[in-house]
């Protein structure tokens, strides 16, 4: 081959190389969650590999949580959506998958036992015998969707995020792997070190104003009583029976969640000498603000 033909020849072959973007700079998928906590779980997992939506936007409940107009156009550009149970999927998980039926969508809560959602009605007449105790006469027949605030039920959360991230991109299976293991070892030592702290306590009961902390509760043996009597602020006849309650148990603290009025907490909490703490269930910062909650349990159960 001549010197001039080998030289067209090898700018044809490496000319495509010049004009190829370099992985750091691909596109990366994009993923979609239901609540800020997920997105912590999804970015140990998918590392920069994924770019990840949030639905519920910080101060929103997901309770109530409608989509707007621009996240659902948005979701057209992802190529998973991580659902995890709460209530606002019910009604537009469906809308949302006909709307974008190329879109993977993965219950991360698949395989979960969920706990009923106890409020302080329920508390304060469990075990008395009475047909509302009984749950004859007072069905809720609702569960408590709050299961990334347990560490162990995290721990399978996560198995489905890999599960997802692997279906939608098998070519970032090897980090998506090794990022997976990493996570499981910091939950398991998150889990340890909340274990060790709350050991240093003296009794197992603890006040909140909205019951989000069930499974919290339940991992390390705790039990939570709330201020909010099915998902409502509680009349006065209930809000009494709450702050004798509440007085004879001698609660120093009332955690309360900024997502919610704490009117009803604050008389509670004035009633009874206890102050109020913040405990965002919502919190971006998930492993610190698990750490902080555990931080502040310890010190109220002294």
């Amino acid at each position: 081959m001549k010197r001039r033909d080998l030289l067209i020849f090898a700018i044809a072959v490496t000319l495509p190389w010049f004009f190829r973007a370099p992985a750091s700079a691909e596109k990366p998928l994009v993923a979609c969650v239901s609540v800020l906590p997920q997105k912590y779980f999804v970015e140990r997992i998918a590392g920069n590999q994924a770019e990840v939506m949030v639905m519920v936007e910080p101060g929103a409940v997901p309770h109530t949580y409608e989509p707007t107009p621009r996240q659902m156009a948005a979701l057209s550009k992802a190529a998973v959506y991580f659902s995890i149970g709460v209530p606002f999927e019910d009604a537009w998980l469906p809308k949302i998958r006909k709307t974008h039926p190329s879109l993977s969508v993965v219950p991360t809560d698949a395989g979960i036992a969920k706990l009923p959602m106890r409020d302080a009605y329920d508390q304060r007449h469990a075990g008395d015998g009475s047909a509302e105790s009984r749950g004859e006469d007072h069905e809720h027949g609702v569960l408590d969707p709050h299961i990334w605030l347990s560490p162990p039920l995290v721990m399978l959360q996560a198995r489905h995020i890999l599960t997802g991230l692997l279906a939608v991109d098998p070519d970032g299976t090897a980090e998506y792997e090794a990022n997976y293991k990493r996570f499981i070892v910091e939950l398991v030592d998150l889990d340890g070190e909340i274990r060790s702290l709350l050991r240093k306590r003296n009794g197992n009961r603890f006040l909140v104003f909205h019951p989000a902390w069930g499974y919290f509760a339940d991992a390390y043996g705790l039990e939570q009583i709330s201020v909010e009597v099915e998902g409502k602020e509680p009349k006065a006849s209930q809000l009494q029976d709450l702050i004798r309650g509440s007085r004879e148990a001698g609660f120093p603290v009332i955690f309360v969640q900024p997502q919610f009025s704490a009117r009803s907490a604050e008389v509670v909490a004035k009633a009874v000498g206890a102050r109020l703490v913040e405990a965002d269930p919502l919190a971006a910062d998930w492993a610190e603000n698990l750490r902080r909650f555990a931080i502040e349990l310890q010190a109220a159960l002294k």
